[in-house]
């Protein structure tokens, strides 16, 4: 009979393997249920013998939500940047300097896509993981090990037994267009500002301080370097292959190239066939692959000689226009959306396209049945960039901007100065009231699991949900009693609600959904203010001496008080027990050693985060911005300052903190 600790270890060893055949063969052995059922033995296990734990044991994949910081750790070797061309002329002539450099030795080039992500370090001892940097500024990165261990086609443990001791591995961490897209719903239905592409959103997961977030978001990676003392081979290619073996996600479309030719043809090839990749590329990389003659080329200041990335163009694609859909948002605001003929563009299939705005659409001169082109510009989110008017023959109607609410018939608003036009019926207009229940639970602002925008559709429709505070009156039975919602579901909701009411005040601030006040404000004004009541009372002028809230932050949250409707749902959410003020245990870690200070950072730090500095300025009464100016009070500078703040602030004259001078002054 096993004993638990050989149990542990057979069933880590066996969840290794499952993870390996499903992340990185995409050849999965077991379903999801047995998966998981064995992950659940393996975790009961690990609680009840705390002494057996292993930090890359299968488990630990999932993260926590224990807020981390991140230290900055120097490469060992510089992790430098590729020269980039465009042409195919510029990718020959770089042939011919290698085979000069050279001086006329046959070599080989390796030809690799080029994936758009974010770069990372792997550094392995002994076949596990124990170190995981970002690039950083190329000489120093941060450690973000505790993330990565949560990306499961990255191996924790490696197979085989026939790696170096001590090496390290490079490649990219990205985001699956699947992920990314999915990611991007449920952003724009909190409406929340959208990643641009695949690789903004990677590299913010990447440095998310909670690594539960990270798990959660199913980021992937391909190795694309190894380096290192005792290797295994002398050429690149080999080396990949041999690292393949040891568990790691090394991309099939790796070619050696014998000519400019081949080069060429592998250009070609990709050039269309990356369309059908999960993830995003943006070029392609040429390496030599012999890595005695990378050492005889060498580098120059910033980059290898022996290798070129060669970069695609932005990709187009034409398509006709059916119709242009106006959508409601959360606070009003009305968005017009291209609805289009579907077309293949970066891999995904693109039906619709934002039109931003009414000076926008203006601008493009749109008629119903024109052929736009669509563009994503670096693989960002598509959008029409221009007419073919050469192809306008039987064309509709020109496209104009509504000036009614597509859901309530209000007559819509717009406030001088902005682009945007609104539907002020707030009250009565379906999708902001339903928007305003979605904010409110979202995982930023009240984080109510288990409601999502189709039950928050079920209970308005059934009349059980018509402002947030109804939340806080929903019954179990009632909830079960509804379409796809069972007994146990319907107890997780009312639970989670109840919980809800632990949630600090500048996210409830947050939650409430004032026009305007975003996260960053809420906090600003939570704890500037203290209360719900103190906010409620202050004037647009008391309002705007807080820092960075401006007269429309101000005259927005006075107005939302001035209405009696408000002020009933306030008073709504206090009675059942929703956090109205800051807490006294919050109050007392604050101090105004830096009242007054504007303080900008800049550099890379040692001691702390950039995010850390921020919430330690702002917990000392200071201010941070963005950029020097007159106002600024001091820098706080760690290493590698910008030049161009460092020579603004010489010549205002502004004090530059050390980390140590900073962290003294708060002390």
């Amino acid at each position: 009979m096993e004993s638990p600790q050989e149990k542990i270890a057979r069933l880590r060893k066996e969840l290794d393997e499952h993870n390996y055949n499903y992340y990185v063969l995409n050849a999965p052995t077991i379903d999801d249920r047995t998966f998981d059922e064995m992950m659940h033995e393996l975790q009961r296990l690990e609680e009840a013998y705390p002494q057996y734990f292993d930090p890359n044991s299968p488990t630990q994949r999932v993260g926590n939500d224990i807020n981390q910081s991140f230290t900055q750790v120097e490469h060992r070797y510089p992790m430098l940047s590729l020269s980039n061309t465009y042409s195919i002329e510029e990718v020959a002539a770089f042939y011919d300097r290698v085979r000069s450099g050279l001086m006329g030795e046959e070599f080989e080039l390796v030809g690799e896509l080029k994936f758009d992500g974010t770069s990372i370090s792997l550094i392995y001892e002994h076949g596990r993981l124990v170190q995981a940097v970002t690039r950083g500024d190329g000489t120093r990165g941060d450690d973000v090990t505790e993330n990565v261990k949560t990306i499961r086609s990255i191996p924790l443990q490696l197979r085989g037994n026939d790696y170096p001791d001590s090496f390290e591995i490079r490649g990219e961490i990205l985001m699956p267009w699947a992920v990314f897209e999915a990611l991007n719903k449920e952003r724009e239905e909190q409406e929340e500002p959208l990643f641009a592409n695949p690789r903004n959103a990677a590299a913010g997961t990447l440095k998310s301080q909670n690594s539960a977030v990270v798990a959660a978001r199913g980021l992937d990676a391909y190795l694309y370097y190894l380096l290192g003392e005792n290797l295994p081979a002398d050429t690149h290619y080999e080396n990949l292959q041999r690292a393949r073996a040891w568990g790691f996600k090394i991309s099939d479309a790796m070619r050696i190239l014998h000519s400019v030719d081949e080069v060429r043809e592998y250009i070609a090839y990709w050039d269309t066939e990356r369309k059908h990749l999960p993830v995003a590329t943006d070029g392609m990389v040429f390496k030599v692959n012999s890595l005695r003659q990378q050492k005889n080329l060498g580098y120059t200041a910033k980059s290898p000689r022996w290798a070129i990335a060669y970069k695609f163009q932005a990709e187009q694609a034409l398509t006709r226009l059916n119709s242009v859909s106006f959508q409601v948002g959360r606070t009003g605001t009305v968005t017009p959306v291209a609805n289009l003929d579907p077309v293949l563009l970066s891999g995904t299939i693109v039906k619709r396209a934002t039109l931003h705005n009414e000076d926008f659409m203006n601008a493009l001169d749109l008629h119903i049945g024109d052929m736009v082109y669509i563009e994503k510009g670096g693989e960002i989110i598509p959008k029409i960039t221009s007419v073919d008017t050469s192809a306008r023959l039987l064309v509709g109607e020109k496209v104009r901007f509504i000036r009614n609410c597509p859901e309530c018939g209000t007559p819509l608003k717009r406030i001088e100065g902005e682009a945007a036009w609104f539907c002020p019926n707030e009250k009565g207009c379906p999708p902001q009231i339903k928007g305003r229940i979605e904010h409110y639970i979202s995982r930023r602002a009240m984080n109510i699991d288990g409601i999502g925008s189709e039950t928050v559709n079920l209970f308005y429709n059934a009349g059980l949900v018509k402002d947030v505070a109804d939340l806080y009156t929903l019954q179990a039975p009632a909830i079960a009693a509804l379409e796809r919602l069972g007994e146990r579901s319907a107890q997780n909701i009312v639970d989670a609600v109840r919980k809800s009411c632990e949630v600090p005040f500048e996210r409830v601030l947050f939650a409430l959904g004032i026009r305007y006040v975003g996260e960053t404000v809420a906090k600003k004004l939570a704890l500037a203010l203290h209360s719900i009541d103190r906010l409620r009372e202050a004037s647009v002028e008391e309002l705007t001496r807080i820092g960075d809230i401006g007269e429309r932050i101000a005259q927005s949250v006075v107005a939302y008080f001035a209405d009696a409707d408000n002020l009933r749902l306030v008073e709504r959410l206090r009675g059942y027990g929703v956090q109205m003020q800051v807490t006294e245990e919050r109050l007392s870690e604050r101090t105004d050693k830096l009242a007054g200070a504007t303080i900008v950072i800049s550099g890379t730090f040692t001691h702390h985060s950039r995010d850390e500095y921020k919430a330690l300025i702002e917990q000392h009464g200071g201010v941070n911005t963005g950029s020097v100016s007159g106002k600024t009070t001091y820098i706080l500078a760690g290493e590698n300052m910008g030049p161009a703040k460092l020579e603004k602030a010489r010549k205002l004259g502004v004090r530059i903190l050390s980390e140590d001078e900073f962290l003294e002054m708060i002390r």
